[in-house]
């Protein structure tokens, strides 16, 4: 009885987990709509010889509510098939949720990530994103291709784990070179929109999408808020008849517990995510086959450290070396000052860019 207690309320957070990140996603335009007509009051509120100095800027507002109502009908195209990803869920029950986004007003970081996720669509299934793909992505799947070359193994019988693989780019990249791969993702934002992108888009730029319409700072030019992205720029359901490619929802953490599993973990921007880095190396550890390789590149923004009511520890990367030697891997390549970016504008004013670390380490045999 207790058993089925636990997981009635497991079901039960599931849900309102699932409809709190619905909600989102469905108040993406009138939370969007609530900050441009913050704008024209501003603007209506200025001297009459100031607001002749920028006669324009009432239409470049209308522009950006165009390009906010185009990005709501992508996001319900995303929701449309959000049924498929989760049995216990309806489109009847998401459908009926419309009474919660009226009553239920989404967090700012719920809003946050329902924008990241638009300008995630860039970086991993437009051509805009190639940049930051080639230097994220590139190195790794240099790396594991040397490191499972065609003469010694057979591809398909080499299993790649990529967790937190976001919109699935790079899993479906290894997949499309003949390894057998599998993505995993925590977050339900990004799930949906994988789910959408991987299962449904199956014609190259048939889409458009807005990513920068709320940068709100640092333009060089007026028309750089409201310019448009193709995507995807891959057809996603292009793969060889032999392939094998999945993606996989949950805490890493707690999907991935047998032992010797892989025979090689990729992580790209994903070692920040963990409230405690050291139980993600110890779970790799433990999934990698024994002569597997563990195939790392990105930066240490720690995701919890500065959330309220969250434990998270903050290593230095050489605290991390040092637990990553500890537990038994073996060094072969490190790299540092990889310069990286993540869903950047290359036409903002403001650039940030991560000094990444790429390593490859060893399971010894």
């Amino acid at each position: 009885m207790a058993d089925n207690s636990s997981q009635n309320i497991d079901d039960q957070l599931e849900k309102e987990h699932f409809l709190r990140v619905c909600n989102a996603f469905k108040f993406y335009r009138t939370h969007s709509h609530r900050r441009i007509n913050d704008s024209e009051i501003s603007y209506r509120a200025l001297s009459k010889k100031h607001k002749e100095l920028v006669p324009d800027f009432l239409e470049n507002l209308e522009n950006i509510r165009t390009c906010v109502d185009h990005n709501y009908e992508i996001i319900k195209l995303i929701l449309h098939d959000a049924e498929y990803m989760f049995e216990n869920q309806t489109q009847d029950t998401i459908e009926n949720s419309e009474e919660d986004v009226k009553q239920t007003f989404p967090t700012s970081a719920d809003m946050d990530k329902v924008r990241t996720t638009l300008k995630q669509f860039v970086r991993d299934w437009s051509s805009q994103g190639q940049q930051e793909r080639d230097a994220c992505y590139r190195p790794v799947i240099e790396e594991i291709v040397g490191r499972f070359p065609p003469q010694l193994c057979k591809r398909s019988d080499v299993k790649v784990l990529i967790p937190g693989a976001g919109l699935g780019r790079l899993a479906l990249e290894l997949a499309k070179l003949g390894f057998t791969c599998q993505g995993n993702e925590w977050s339900l934002f990004m799930l949906l929109a994988s789910n959408f992108i991987l299962n449904k888009c199956r014609e190259e730029n048939s889409l458009i999408l807005y990513p920068w319409v709320h940068q709100w700072c640092n333009n060089k030019r007026t028309e750089d808020q409201t310019r448009a992205a193709h995507l995807p720029d891959i057809n996603p359901g292009d793969l060889p008849e032999d392939s094998n490619f999945s993606m996989a929802a949950g805490d890493f953490l707690e999907v991935y517990r047998e032992s010797e599993e892989w025979d090689c973990v990729a992580t790209v921007f994903f070692l920040d995510t963990a409230r405690n880095v050291i139980a993600y190396v110890e779970a790799i550890w433990k999934i990698l086959q024994p002569g597997g390789y563990w195939v790392n590149l990105g930066p240490l923004l720690y995701h919890y450290a500065e959330m309220a009511d969250e434990n998270s520890i903050e290593l230095s990367y050489e605290q991390v070396k040092k637990v990553i030697i500890e537990v038994g891997f073996q060094f072969e390549k490190e790299e540092m000052d990889i310069k990286s970016s993540y869903t950047q504008s290359v036409d903002s004013m403001f650039q940030y860019q991560y000094n990444s670390v790429f390593f490859v380490v060893r399971k010894p045999l």
